[in-house]
């Protein structure tokens, strides 16, 4: 008897009908014999009606009501769920985040997930029954209902099944979505993208950082650290997925797997400022305080003054220009410059680390299409192009095709990439790595 935590995003239970092709979903692994956790998003655009019934009671309301208001969309496609479940005869109960024993900080909006205490869970699942729960929202130290942000359901399916030990009941998690599994590319963007098979949780991190929309990076993260395998699959479909595992060997027979686009990025920039110990850390935390995630960064010195230019997202830069600006104050000297219209470009691979000439091949081609660079940036399995917004799409296409990227998944199935792999499930959780606390995890 295996142990499966599933997610269904808000596509996957968009209304009933969708919500009754879930639930038969649930009872199949069910009626195999195995033990199951559902985590839920809200409905369709839910989340979305309701912060824009939010701004029409309140200009400016706070986030914590926000995450009071929001949590609730998450609670209507729980309790539909269990009832579908029961319909067809699966015993289910639906629990709150806070229920289910997820405990946050206290970042309302961006809450983080610090503990998870599964002795609820366990106890459903020891009376036969399926636990149904709010997916994206958690309980604070203080009592206090939190939301983890866009994606957050996904974070909240990989830190229960952290919790619940699935790699060791031969298990994993499954992330049903409305998309088939992990792509070379966002498919609607370039068409001839192939569904990879598998992928390693430092790539699929890289991705989800990087723009690729299929899983939240805090999630990735929280099942490299735990070992916990991911299997993203399709809602509606019965085809296996891609699996998101531990990195093997054969891994860096390939070059590359994946491009990404960020398509709505500004530049911040501040000039002529001391160019003196201490000033970067000063405009950095002070960015950091105002919870804005920060892309790349840039210093360029002239003796005793220096520029400081980083990235953001767009929606970002009202919030990032309250700070800077106070950091010039501080500093008594200096000129704040906001670029908008940009976007990112990058490729992301494993066999970077062992491969030569995939920068070389990027910048040759986006420069044969006449695609200007006004930045790059490099770490160990990936590099990013900053360039103009009205060149994304299509350098996305080229970089793609650079790589022979639509070959990929192909590849990956017949095995000339990689070892043959029939099943999936079974193939990645032969070996797990366990949760260090029995029972629970816990994040810092």
């Amino acid at each position: 008897m295996a142990l499966f935590v599933q997610k269904f995003g808000g596509t996957s239970v968009g209304d009933p009908s969708r919500i009754a092709r879930c639930a038969a979903r649930v009872k199949q692994r069910v009626d195999e014999g195995h033990r199951v956790v559902v985590v839920v998003s809200a409905m369709g655009h839910a989340t979305d009606e309701l912060i824009e019934l939010a701004s029409r009671v309140c200009d400016k309301p706070s986030r914590r009501e926000l995450d009071m208001l929001m949590a609730t969309g998450e609670q209507v496609s729980v309790a539909l769920v269990a009832m579908a479940l029961e319909k067809i005869g699966v015993s289910a109960a639906s629990l709150t985040g806070g229920q289910a024993g997820i405990t946050t900080d206290g970042a309302f909006g961006r809450a983080r997930v610090i503990r998870v205490d599964a002795e609820r869970l366990e106890s459903e699942l020891a009376r036969g029954r399926v636990p149904v729960v709010c997916g994206f929202q958690g309980l604070s130290r203080d009592g206090e209902i939190t939301t983890l942000g866009r994606g957050g359901s996904d974070t909240t399916a990989v830190a229960l099944a952290a919790a619940l030990r699935v790699c060791d009941h031969g298990g994993c998690c499954e992330i049903f979505t409305d998309v088939d599994g992990v792509y070379t590319a966002d498919p609607r963007l370039v068409p001839m993208a192939s569904k990879l098979q598998r992928i390693s949780y430092q790539e699929m991190l890289e991705l989800a950082s990087l723009g690729a929309q299929v899983m939240h990076p805090r999630a990735v993260l929280f099942g490299e650290r735990y070992g916990v395998p991911i299997h993203v699959r399709h809602s509606q479909r019965p085809d296996e997925g891609t699996m998101i595992c531990r990195e093997t060997p054969d891994m860096e027979e390939v070059m590359v797997v994946g491009a990404a686009l960020k398509p709505d990025l500004g530049r911040v920039s501040l000039r002529r400022i001391p160019n003196n110990p201490g000033v970067q850390g000063m405009l950095f935390d002070a960015v950091a305080k105002a919870g804005i995630m920060v892309d790349d960064i840039m210093q360029t010195e002239f003796g005793e003054i220096a520029s400081i230019s980083f990235t953001v997202d767009h929606s970002d830069l009202a919030d990032v220009k309250i700070a800077a600006s106070q950091v010039l104050d501080r500093v008594g000297t200096g000129e704040l410059a906001i670029e908008i219209g940009l976007a990112k470009i990058s490729v992301v691979g494993a066999g970077m680390k062992s491969h030569v000439g995939v920068a070389s091949r990027m910048f040759t081609a986006l420069g044969a299409a006449g695609i200007p660079i006004h930045n790059i940036t490099t770490s160990e399995i990936k590099i990013s192009c900053i360039l103009g917004k009205e060149h994304a799409q299509r350098a996305l296409a080229i970089t793609h095709e650079a790589f022979g990227l639509e070959k990929l998944g192909a590849m990956q199935s017949t095995g000339q990439t990689a070892s043959s792999v029939a099943s999936p499930v079974a193939s990645f959780v032969a070996s797990p790595i366990a949760s260090p606390i029995a029972g629970s995890v816990s994040a810092t």
